[in-house]
């Protein structure tokens, strides 16, 4: 594998973790309470997360663009600040990433804790656990299956981000990258055989991360 390939595998590797440790607190607690809270709006709240599932990534990504360009309500004030440019950087890269697979972790974290036993979270209250010690002792330890499996599944969907990447963080050899911008860009190019051994990285990396996620929900607790 040449230089250039090992440098486009690493690039997309990092980007597809740190997208997943940013997205990974939040989305856990969103999803704990879409699966044990009601509240007025909750089914909007729902299908906003949902979106990105659904729509074209090239619209979420020009979504993206308007937010965080040197004009958008928040690319304005990151565009103040030398070095937190987002647009047509590697943040531009995590940021697209992060949002589409984020509903993959929401649902697949809000399965697991619905399939917590609540008797088991009761009988901790009545021993004198309170609220943040009952989900760290009980509820976090019984769903960390599905939210390992939420977290790998995420990570598999950001390796693979492409549309919504290339509105916001177009194709930049070196700097934005990743696997799927430089297949698309190789074939382009003419230049199919090192296109097809990124594609074969690409699957492998992705086969990989969603195994992983299934042997995990499919162990049997210990």
């Amino acid at each position: 594998m040449s230089a250039e390939a090992w440098q486009i595998t690493g690039f997309s590797l990092g980007v597809a973790t740190f997208s997943t440790v940013l997205i990974f607190p939040s989305g856990v607690g969103l999803a704990w309470l879409l699966a044990r809270r009601d509240w007025r709006g909750k089914s909007v709240v729902e299908t906003l997360i949902a979106l990105p599932l659904v729509m074209p990534p090239v619209a979420t990504g020009l979504i993206l663009l308007r937010l965080l360009g040197r004009r958008g309500p928040l690319g304005a004030w990151f565009a103040t600040h030398p070095g937190w440019e987002i647009v047509f950087t590697w943040r531009g890269v995590v940021a697209a990433t992060a949002v589409m697979s984020f509903p993959l972790l929401v649902r697949t974290a809000r399965v697991a804790f619905e399939g917590v036993n609540h008797r088991l979270e009761q009988v901790a209250r009545t021993l004198g656990a309170g609220p943040a010690r009952v989900f760290a002792t009980v509820t976090l330890p019984l769903a960390a299956r599905g939210l390992l499996a939420g977290a790998l599944l995420s990570f598999a969907r950001a390796l693979g981000e492409f549309g919504a990447t290339i509105m916001v963080a177009g194709y930049i050899p070196g700097k934005t990258a990743t696997l799927a911008l430089s297949i698309y860009s190789l074939v382009q190019l003419g230049r199919d055989d090192e296109a097809f051994r990124l594609l074969g990285i690409s699957v492998a990396l992705a086969f990989v991360a969603v195994w992983l996620g299934e042997w995990i929900l499919r162990r049997r607790p210990a």
